[in-house]
């Protein structure tokens, strides 16, 4: 009895060892590969728990949830030679576990390395056909597009990976580009002035003399009317005198010479030297009747 005591105690904890190494558990988010002495004999997609051989068959667990490949920046060069600073990210999954298992040795950081190089090629590829004003404003959306058609192609065939998404998160200059830029932006916005200033300055030209155009002819008009209208009043006044003179000729001729008089010692000290026979004294001399 003692005897099957003692082998009970031993065989029992073996056992429990035994059963327990024998089984595994694969979660919803994971998928396992079953390996017999390094070869897959068996995938296991479905969660739940399972069996496999103690000390024959081991079992390596991947994530299929999504992942992100956050790339260090890297600088590229664009068709002008010029060094733009690329932040970027991917977002992946395992979709094919045997072609990832076979290519990447079930290494998420070596399938990391491996998307991060295909992606920086992808990228440099991309950024060296374009311009830096491309690649800053009108074509970040179809370089990232490109780059996520290529990465897809690559990892879905080689790797076993479906790349979900690829993101520019931001574009930097160089200090050396940024300095070329602000310099650039500095002449054209300065030409630009020069454009604004010069064409203001033709407007103000041509205002200008559409105001002096239209200044003459508001005074030719106002001159001419104060002509005709002076020329009126003058035919008028010379018409009235006229009449006058008609009715009363010696009393107009009379009043003349009064006026004649009142101009010619209109101030004091005035002197004028004629003779007293003058017609300019015909009033007061009796003789003239």
């Amino acid at each position: 009895m003692k005897k099957i005591s003692i082998i009970s105690i031993v065989l029992i904890p073996i056992l429990a060892i035994l059963a327990s190494s024998a089984l595994y558990t694969v979660n919803e988010t994971q998928v396992a590969i079953k390996l017999r002495l390094g070869e897959v004999v068996a995938i296991e997609n479905e969660p739940g728990l399972k069996f496999k051989t103690p000390f024959v068959n081991n079992v390596v667990f991947f994530d299929q949830r999504i992942q992100t490949l956050d790339s260090a920046p890297e600088a590229f060069l664009t068709v002008e030679k010029k060094n733009v600073i690329v932040d970027s990210y991917v977002k992946w999954r395992i979709v094919d576990v045997w072609k990832f298992y076979i290519s990447t040795g079930g290494a998420m950081a070596s399938a990391n390395l491996r998307l991060a190089q295909n992606n920086q090629d992808a990228l440099r590829s991309e950024f060296s056909k374009r311009t830096i004003r491309e690649v800053v404003s009108d074509q970040r959306d179809a370089i990232m597009a490109t780059v996520k058609s290529k990465l897809k192609s690559i990892a879905e065939s080689e790797y076993g990976i479906e790349v979900i998404d690829v993101r520019i998160k931001r574009i930097e200059l160089s200090q050396e580009v940024r300095n070329s830029v602000y310099l650039r932006m500095e002449t054209e916005r300065k030409g630009l002035a020069n454009k604004l200033r010069s064409e203001g300055s033709e407007e103000a030209e041509k205002i200008q003399a559409f105001a002096e155009k239209e200044r003459t002819i508001i005074l030719a008009n106002a001159y001419r009317d104060s002509e005709k209208v002076r020329g009126e009043g003058d035919a008028e006044s010379a018409s009235n005198y006229a009449e006058a003179y008609s009715q009363d000729a010696e009393f107009y001729s009379f009043y003349r010479s009064l006026e004649s008089y009142r101009k010619s010692f209109g101030q004091s000290g005035d002197i004028l030297v004629l003779s007293p026979d003058s017609e300019f004294f015909r009033h007061f001399n009796p003789s003239f009747d």
